[in-house]
């Protein structure tokens, strides 16, 4: 699989993952996603890796579509552009509108079963109202939001700790909350 493999590190034999994965990932488009931020300093195709990852080790720990989940969030936001921008002639929010939007995009490239592309088009529940019609795409909405949120904290607690007002405030606040 060469250099197109990201270099996360886990601790167990991902293998299976990656094959899962490896259609995917090696396309031209999917490579694309590494030049557009999704979360501070993550990019697109790192978020989707991750929340694939995850959601491939959930729904195979319970004997779920563990594919079927894994394919469809390693593509769930491919949408080429920086969601920050508004885009000409793109209606409606990102937040709202990415999904099907994402969804149109990985159809034309790769052929996705009808529960793929509802877990990719219901990945923003409970933003957009249409729930995920499978346990494997509620997963998926789940694992997306979790990654979003340490994705974000991640950058929040080490900008924070680069200015001393920060540091000093944090350990303060450490202090009382052990006292207490």
């Amino acid at each position: 699989m060469g250099k197109l493999i990201h270099d996360f590190k886990h601790p167990i034999d991902n293998t299976e993952f990656l094959n899962i994965i490896d259609e995917l990932i090696r396309n031209e488009t999917v490579q694309e996603m590494k030049n557009y931020r999704q979360h501070y300093e993550t990019t697109c195709f790192d978020h989707c890796y991750m929340v694939a990852f995850y959601c491939y080790l959930i729904c195979k720990k319970y004997h779920l579509d563990y594919i079927s989940v894994t394919r469809a969030a390693m593509v769930h936001d491919l949408f080429l552009y920086d969601w920050r921008v508004r885009q000409p002639g793109r209606k409606g929010l990102h937040a709202f509108t990415h999904g099907k939007l994402a969804c149109e995009n990985a159809s034309k490239i790769f052929d996705l079963s009808q529960k793929e592309k509802d877990m990719i088009i219901t990945h923003m529940w409970p933003v957009t109202l249409q729930f995920p019609t499978s346990i494997e795409g509620l997963i998926l909405t789940f694992v997306d939001k979790y990654c979003a949120v340490s994705e974000t904290l991640e950058v929040v607690k080490s900008r924070m700790f680069m200015k001393k007002a920060f540091r000093y405030a944090y350990l303060f606040f450490s202090f009382i909350m052990i006292r207490f």
